[in-house]
């Protein structure tokens, strides 16, 4: 790695490494506090511990700041984008810089979960190609493991590390790859049992299989919004495979440790790899579909390739 210079590209994306509570509020609140000192609009969206320390840290100087608690804004990795970062830059007026701290992966992420995570850190440089953007990414080397650390050098082009102030240019930066390293064929989902719902759907059943898909989830626990949430995503993951996946597709439903999982399999190929993860624009009809799963959903997980793809989507009971 070397010295970081300014890049020409106007957004940047640094990730921050952190050994210690010293090391994060060093890092976080002087970055904070430049972007203040300069009239940016500035956002926080972290672990509600990690903001805790850092809103104690600015003190009155946190009124003007936007806070998010991540575990609950960015539970699933594939909501950030639209749900946090693009909300948050998308409100400020055109022209005038932006400054985030947004922390996406802390050492409770679970294995199903991380893969999203990587995808996600990789996918923002993309999102935000162009956008007059800084988007800082605390990365905590006490307690995630190498893998990860190494990952973050692959999604971010400048890093900072432990204990220093400077950038550095990284010479792993390769976000494409880790897309790709990260589009993995999900684990089959149960062939059989009482407690598994499974069924083709074809354009004529789309209808039926919602309900039936909802009825089984209220079976498996879920009630109100989550139960409402499932409907909304079984229609929007089977009527886009209708369209754009071949004409049909096969829906399965079944209960997975706390969760009640919705996975839809059809022949169709994702072409974009931020299809779901990008607001459509005012004008643009339709193209909704993906986000709004990932809006309603606590986590999903998509798989494309030239045989297929297959949508996870994950909701608590």
């Amino acid at each position: 790695m070397t010295t970081a210079t300014h890049p020409v590209e106007p957004f940047a994306h640094p990730a921050l490494f952190y050994a210690d509570t010293e090391q994060y509020l060093a890092g976080t609140v002087s970055f904070i506090r430049a972007g203040l000192a300069a009239g940016e609009p500035v956002a926080v969206a972290v672990p509600g511990e990690n903001l805790a320390l850092i809103q104690g840290a600015l003190g009155a100087d946190g009124d003007a700041v936007r806070f998010l608690d991540m575990r609950d804004a960015g539970r699933n990795p594939g909501r950030i984008i639209p749900g946090v970062l693009r909300a948050f830059a998308d409100q400020q007026a055109p022209g005038r810089r932006v400054r985030i701290i947004g922390e996406p992966i802390w050492a409770g992420r679970s294995p199903d979960e991380y893969p999203a995570c990587a995808q996600h850190e990789a996918l923002i440089n993309a999102a935000f190609q162009g956008r007059e953007v800084t988007i800082l990414c605390p990365y905590d080397t006490s307690r995630l493991d190498e893998r990860v650390l190494a990952d973050a050098h692959a999604t971010h082009p400048v890093v900072i590390p432990a204990g220093s102030a400077a950038e550095v240019v990284s010479a792993a930066y390769d976000p494409d790859g880790v897309v790709d390293r990260y589009n993995l064929p999900l684990p089959p989902a149960p062939g059989a049992g009482p407690e598994v719902f499974g069924t083709a759907f074809a354009e004529d059943s789309l209808s039926a299989v919602r309900h039936l898909a909802t009825d089984h989830g209220a079976r498996l626990g879920l009630s109100g919004t989550a139960l409402e949430n499932l409907a909304l995503i079984t229609a929007e993951l089977t009527t886009n495979s209708v369209v754009h996946g071949g004409g049909a597709g096969t829906l399965t439903v079944w209960p997975h440790d706390g969760y009640v999982l919705c996975e839809v399999r059809d022949k169709g190929r994702l072409a974009d790899p931020l299809a779901g993860r990008r607001p459509p624009a005012r004008e643009q009809r339709g193209g909704r579909g993906l986000l709004l799963v990932n809006l309603l959903s606590d986590l999903v997980r998509v798989h494309t390739g030239p045989e297929g793809t297959t949508i996870r989507s994950y909701l608590g009971r």
